[in-house]
Order: C-alpha cells, then structure tokens, then sequence
C-alpha cells in the first residue's frame, strides 16, 4: 500500500503530537524590533533525538554543546535565540549556553542535560544574559507556539519558514513538522541556518540517523546563497513516539513512507530559504542530469546555483548562458563540451556543445520570472541532482556591509 502524505494546513514544528513551543521579545536581535527573538520548543514525551552540524572548522558554543549532549542520543527540549550567534566567545560562551539550558531545564521541570541550545546572528559578541534571563521566564509553551517559535529563529529571514505533514500508511498515522531559518551566509554542506524537526513517529535511532542524513543531502545541502558557511549549523529532529506505532527501523514497513515525508519536508524548508537569500528578487533551480555519478551531479548543480556569475545574470535578466558552460566546466566534474546539453526554462541553447538559436527577447522575458530554472544535461552517466539558489543583486551587498551598524 502506498503511503498518503498530506501537507498539514498551517502546519508547524508543533503540529506532531505531544511538542509545545512559545516565544518571546527579549531585546536581543536588534533587527528584530519588537518581534519574538528567543523560543522554546519542549516534548512532553522523551524523545529519540540526532543532528547535522556545520562543517565549519569554527563551532559555536551552542554547537559543541548539542555535540556534547546528543551522544546520549535524546532530548526533551530546544533553547534558541536569535540575534547572538554565540559563537567564538571562548568558555564564557560556553558557560552562557549551558545556562540557557539550565534556565530552560528549571522552568519546565526536566534536566538540564535533556536541553539542547542554539543560537544565531552576530558572531564574536557575548550573549546578554540578563535578558535571556528574563526572557526564558516570559515564555508560554502552548501547542500552537511553533508559529511564534518560527518568528523568534529569524535574523535576517523577511518570512518564517515552517510547514508539516500527515502520514498515513498501514493503518499507521504520524505526522512530521520543521522550522527553518536562514537568508545569508549559505552554502552547501550546510549554512547558516537552523532547522528543527519534530515527529510523533517512533523510531531507531540507526534509522533516523540515516534517514536524516539523506534528507540533507538532497536539501539542505543542495542550497547556496552566498558561498559562505557558518559556525552555527544544525539541522535537529526530535522523535516522541506518541503516534502509537512500532519503532520505525532500517527496512521496515513505515521506512520509505518516513523518508519520503522528511525530504519532503526538508526540501520545502531548504527552497525557502533559498528563496529568501538575502537581497534575493528570484529562485534559482539548477537541475543537473547524465553526470557520471550523483556525487558528480551534485557537486555541478551546486557550483552553477553557487557561481556569483550566474546569480548576477539572473539578476540582470541576462541571457548570458556561456557563464553556466563556465560554472559547470570548472566545477571539478568530468565535462566533455560535445555532448553537453543546457536548457534555460524550457528553452534549449545548447545541443552537443554547439549554439542554438533562440529568442533573445523571450528568453529575457523568462529570466525576468520570480523562478528561473536551468537544466544540464552531461550525457555521461545516469547521476542526477538538483541545487537551488537565488539572483545576487546590490541589496545583498547594503544588507552586509551595515549587519553591526
């Protein structure tokens, strides 16, 4: 039987059973004005728990506390706050995280080692620990709270980036929620960015691990925004088990309809944010196909969505596709020039490494869209990946070159 996966109206990290989130104002992301800077997102059942991190050899303290913690493998609740990055802030950042955990822990009534910790915005600056003292206290975690807990993750997101889905399969119901934030200083292997994922399906945490990488590395991992990558990357999932089923494990009956669900739910997330980037006017989806491997696919479709030639051209609304044969050539990939093949929208410009005619004013017209797709095909092997990316225009240089004044 296959399984049924709907998309859960106003859905949210809050939307499996058992998770509760709030928020508050604490003052501490200046950018934010009077909009929710510090969350709390809590399960009233233990929770199987596993994360990605940044691949930044730079770690923030709230980073290398989860590090720290997950090796238990469970969690009760998440701390995060927007505004600080917390991170290098040497011991004193450390001894602010492991406080917020502390404070979390007091006020909800668990262990403090049940807390996971995140933070993000400005690095190199202590975290104001008097108002995330106060603000900690604030918080009101209600079933509804995800929405809020969405808002209190954005830095300089311009939306909130959240959505869940029901699963029926078997007879057997779960449901999977996300919330995500991220806007600049993205890039593959990661980015700036958090996302949590809650679900109230059981499952081994051999399986979920697996399943969790491989839902990043067709998402998360295939977005770029800016090259850069940060010291605060973590994608977590946090698993209840309050559906009621059987433990979910590599293999089962509920495996492939539990990895479906996630990468749908990750890719929503990750085209989010994509979209988001900062300064960004479009979406840039790069498909590649016939590499002769998918490490080979990948690695092209993020070199085009990452080159800042081609996000320029985007922008412009520039027909220039000889900066895509560029990206794709230098991007490491076996590339033979006579049978490349490169669509931008549905219009072919290439065939077998030569020129095609074609409309230049239509084609402008295409790139004007709010989502401009470009499609590669290598005609070498049967790897195939899609990355996604966003126009580079001159906002995104105002946006960071005034992000501390």
């Amino acid at each position: 039987m296959e399984a049924k996966i709907e998309l859960i109206p106003e859905g949210s990290i809050t939307s499996p059973e058992g998770f509760f989130a709030g928020a508050t104002c604490a003052g501490l992301n200046k950018k934010a004005n009077d909009k929710p800077d510090l969350g709390i997102l809590f399960s009233e059942a233990p929770c199987v728990a596993t994360a990605l991190f940044t691949t930044n050899r730079i770690k923030a303290a709230p980073v290398v506390l989860c590090q720290q913690r997950l090796q238990q493998g469970r969690a009760l609740a998440v701390v995060v706050n927007s505004g600080c990055a917390n991170a290098c802030t040497g011991e004193k950042g450390f001894a602010h995280a492991a406080e917020m955990a502390k404070l979390t822990a007091e006020g909800i009534g668990i262990s403090p080692e049940d807390v996971l910790v995140a933070s993000t915005g400005v690095i190199g600056l202590p975290l104001p620990m008097k108002r995330i003292r106060a603000g900690i206290e604030q918080i009101i975690l209600s079933r509804d709270g995800g929405h809020e807990l969405a808002k209190a993750i954005m830095t300089t997101d311009t939306f909130a980036k959240e959505t869940a889905v029901a699963v029926k399969k078997d007879g057997n119901k779960f449901a999977i929620g996300g919330v995500a934030k991220g806007s600049g200083m993205i890039h593959p292997d990661l980015a700036t960015l958090l996302c949590f994922l809650t679900t109230d399906a059981a499952v081994e945490m051999d399986f979920v691990k697996s399943a969790l990488k491989k839902a990043v590395d067709i998402s998360f991992n295939m977005i770029s925004i800016d090259g850069d990558t940060s010291p605060n990357d973590m994608v977590l999932i946090m698993a209840n088990g309050l559906a009621g089923s059987k433990p979910i494990s590599q293999g089962g009956k509920q495996a492939d309809a539990f990895q479906q669900a996630l990468e749908q739910v990750c890719i929503y997330l990750a085209k989010r944010i994509a979209r988001d980037g900062e300064g960004a006017t479009k979406l840039i989806e790069v498909t590649v196909a016939g590499a002769p491997g998918l490490a080979e696919a990948r690695l092209a479709a993020r070199t085009v969505a990452s080159s800042s030639l081609v996000k320029a051209a985007v922008h412009g609304a520039d027909p220039n596709w000889g900066r895509v044969m560029a990206a794709v050539g230098r991007s490491g990939v076996e590339v033979v020039e006579s049978k490349t093949d490169l669509y931008i929208g549905d219009t072919p410009v290439v065939k077998s490494g030569r020129p095609l005619p074609f409309g230049k004013r239509s084609l402008i017209q295409l790139l004007k869209g709010k989502e401009v797709s470009i499609s590669l095909n290598l005609n070498l092997g049967s790897g195939n990946a899609t990355a996604w990316g966003c126009d580079l225009s001159e906002e995104y240089v105002t946006i960071n070159s005034q992000y501390m004044t």
